[in-house]
């Protein structure tokens, strides 16, 4: 069942990947969304990310730490984030599922624990210890993680987060909108440009 469920999520993805999207809207922010951070926070920064991206391990790694610092930790953002599985697509699409049936105050450790054990993966080691990594910082059984696989919930919410990034114009891992604004420098130096207002000049009398 497991299997068949992720791979339904495999075969879905490509033709959606495949179809060359002009950017639309980018959907609203919703009770169903992984949210870190201050409800009421001024800024909302939405990522769309993939648990095997490369680049997304090494921004969560780098960046967000002093990030969450500094605009998470103060209450000036809240953060979104947003499953875009990439290839390996099983791989990744199982790994999204385990950190949304987390405890909802352990997403964003399981996605961290997730990041942190790439190395390892990427240097060839096995997927099922890094899968149960995740499953160990999730607040939830093994039996319980597999049952919450297995609705059919888990699997329509993925959905819902790619065809999310598809209407979006996301064509890629990481992407991160701040305030409904794509942003191309994602580095701490150019997020902070798009979250901080450039101070309006004065006005000559």
């Amino acid at each position: 069942m497991l299997k068949s469920l992720f791979l339904t999520v495999a075969l879905t993805m490509a033709p959606m990947a495949a179809v060359a999207q002009t950017p639309g809207a980018l959907p609203a922010v919703t009770a169903s969304d992984r949210i870190l951070g201050q409800a009421n926070a001024p800024v909302t920064v939405i990522e769309y990310a993939s648990l095997v991206c490369s680049h997304c391990g090494d921004w969560h790694r780098t960046v967000y730490p002093e990030f969450k610092r500094q605009f998470i930790d103060t209450g000036r953002v809240r953060m979104v984030f947003r499953d875009l599985p990439t290839a390996p697509a099983p791989v990744a699409a199982r790994a999204a599922g385990i950190a949304r049936c987390a405890a909802p105050n352990r997403f964003y450790e399981v996605i961290g624990t997730f990041f942190r054990g790439q190395e390892a993966l990427f240097a060839g080691g096995p997927v099922a210890p890094w899968f149960a990594s995740g499953v160990a910082a999730s607040g939830r059984t093994q039996a319980e993680i597999d049952a919450c696989l297995a609705d059919p919930a888990t699997l329509e919410g993925l959905r819902a987060s790619i065809a999310g990034a598809t209407a979006a114009g996301v064509e890629g891992t990481p992407t991160f909108f701040v305030n409904g604004r794509r942003v191309t420098d994602i580095s701490l130096a150019g997020l902070t440009a798009a979250i901080t207002p450039s101070p309006t000049p004065a006005r000559r009398r």
